[in-house]
C-alpha cells in the first residue's frame, strides 16, 4: 500500500516551475509581419500588414517603407477603433520581414502577379463580414471628408497629384476591377465604363455600386472563398482581392485626409 503520508506527486498535473514562471501573455508587445514588394534595388516598396487586411504603406526604398510601417500600423488601429474594434493602437509595436518579393511587373504599387503566402487562406463567413465592414467604413470615412466641398474645391488640380474628383472616380473603377475577378455584375456596366454617364452624383454612384458589389462578395460560395483561380493571366484568391480593394481604398483614404488636412 502506498504511504499515506507521502503520497507520490501527480504525474498528470506537475506543480509549475517556480524558478522559471511561464511568461505574461496579456502584456506581450503586438508583433506584426511585414510583406514588401520592390524590385532587386530595393528602391520603391510596398508594405502590406496583412494581419491587418487593408493596412499598407509605400517608401521611396525598402529601409524608408520598413521604418514607416509601425506608424502606419498605428493609424489604421485607429481607424478600426473609431470604429468599435477592440485594439490598441498605443501599445509599443514590434513588425519583422516576413516575405519580400522582388520579381514581377509593377513592384512597389500593388503589382497584380504577387501572391503572399496568406492569400491562400480561404475567407470565412465571418471575415467576409468583416473585411467589408472595413469597406463601408472607409467609404463612409471618405464620404464625410468629401461631402461639403465646392465645385472649385472638388474639381481643382493641386500642384501634386490629381482632383479629388478624379481620386474617387479611380477608387470606384480600380476596386470594380478587382471585382471583374469574380465576374461582371449584372447590375452594373461592364469594365471601363464603370464611371462614364453616370448621370448621378459621384458619391452615390460610388455607393450603389458598393451596394453590389458586397451583394456579391456575400453570394461567393465556399469554392470561390477557397480556391486560387487564373484571371487576367494572373493567380488571385478571394483573399487576395479583398486585400487589393481594401489597400487600395486605404490608400486614397489617406491621401484625401491629407490633403483635406492641408485645406483646412
Amino acid at each position: 500500500a502506498p504511504c499515506t503520508l507521502h503520497p507520490a506527486p501527480c504525474t498528470l498535473h506537475p506543480a509549475p516551475c517556480t524558478l522559471h514562471p511561464a511568461p505574461c501573455t496579456l502584456h506581450l508587445m503586438p508583433t506584426y509581419p511585414l510583406y514588401l514588394e520592390s524590385g532587386p534595388r530595393r528602391k520603391k516598396t510596398m508594405v502590406h500588414v496583412l494581419d491587418l487586411l487593408g493596412c499598407n504603406i509605400t517608401g521611396p526604398t525598402t529601409e524608408e517603407a520598413e521604418a514607416l510601417a509601425p506608424g502606419a500600423i498605428r493609424d489604421f488601429l485607429r481607424f478600426l477603433r473609431r470604429h468599435g474594434e477592440d485594439v490598441g493602437p498605443d501599445a509599443e509595436i514590434d513588425v519583422f520581414v516576413a516575405q519580400h518579393i522582388t520579381e514581377g511587373i509593377w513592384l512597389g504599387n500593388g503589382d497584380p502577379s504577387i501572391v503572399f503566402g496568406p492569400d491562400l487562406t480561404p475567407v470565412s463567413i465571418e471575415a467576409m463580414d468583416s473585411f467589408i465592414d472595413r469597406l463601408e467604413w472607409m467609404r463612409l470615412e471618405m464620404n464625410l471628408l468629401l461631402a461639403n466641398l465646392t465645385e472649385e474645391q472638388w474639381t481643382t488640380k493641386p500642384v501634386n497629384g490629381r482632383p479629388l474628383k478624379l481620386i474617387v472616380e479611380h477608387v470606384i473603377e480600380a476596386e470594380y476591377n478587382y471585382m471583374y475577378a469574380f465576374g461582371r455584375i449584372a447590375a452594373l456596366p461592364a469594365a471601363g465604363s464603370i464611371i462614364k454617364n453616370i448621370g448621378t452624383p459621384l458619391l452615390d454612384w460610388f455607393a450603389h455600386v458598393r451596394k453590389h458589389e458586397i451583394e456579391r462578395l456575400r453570394g461567393l460560395t465556399e469554392k470561390e472563398r477557397s480556391e486560387p483561380f487564373i484571371h487576367w493571366k494572373y493567380t488571385r484568391t478571394a483573399r487576395k482581392v479583398l486585400r487589393r480593394m481594401l489597400e487600395h481604398q486605404w490608400e486614397h483614404l489617406v491621401e484625401v485626409r491629407e490633403r483635406m488636412e492641408r485645406l483646412t
